[in-house]
């Protein structure tokens, strides 16, 4: 199926949803320039589309005192990611909250995110010693200055 071209108000329908998927619809005709029945029209196509899929919350940042220490992980397979078994393995890390397969130099990306940084070492232990792993590198997120991706 083919996805349909946006326009500009669909474009700004969208972004302003990203930002507070539970504006009110009168406040969200206004920003785009329509009427409340006209973007409510526009929604119902988007989702009926596909275009949106779901609506989403964010929770509240933890307090600075409490918050998580985040990592990312790149992993080198001797093998090329032949067979599942790293990947489970890593899987079963409660820590783990994204695991991806990658082209190029590094097989996975793995976004670590933990209660501190001895935790994220025993975490890098244990993937640096799993039976096919032949490399890591692992760095540690500073700070968000952008993140787009729901929670």
């Amino acid at each position: 199926m083919r996805t349909p071209e946006l326009d500009t108000i669909d474009q700004k329908i969208l972004e302003e949803l990203q930002a507070d998927a539970r504006i009110p619809m009168t406040t969200l005709a206004m920003k785009v320039g329509l009427s409340r029945h006209a973007v409510t029209h526009r929604i119902d196509r988007l989702e009926a589309q596909k275009i949106i899929a779901g609506y989403t919350i964010r929770l509240k940042e933890k307090s600075p005192a409490k918050s998580l220490v985040r990592a990312i992980m790149m992993v080198y397979r001797k093998d090329r990611m032949r067979g599942a078994d790293v990947t489970t393995a890593i899987g079963k890390i409660p820590e783990v909250t994204y695991c991806a397969i990658l082209s190029g130099e590094f097989d996975l990306m793995v976004h670590i995110e933990a209660e501190s940084q001895e935790r994220i070492s025993e975490i890098w232990s244990f993937i640096a010693q799993l039976p096919g792993v032949e490399d890591t590198r692992t760095a540690f997120q500073l700070s968000t200055p952008t993140d787009r991706r729901t929670r």
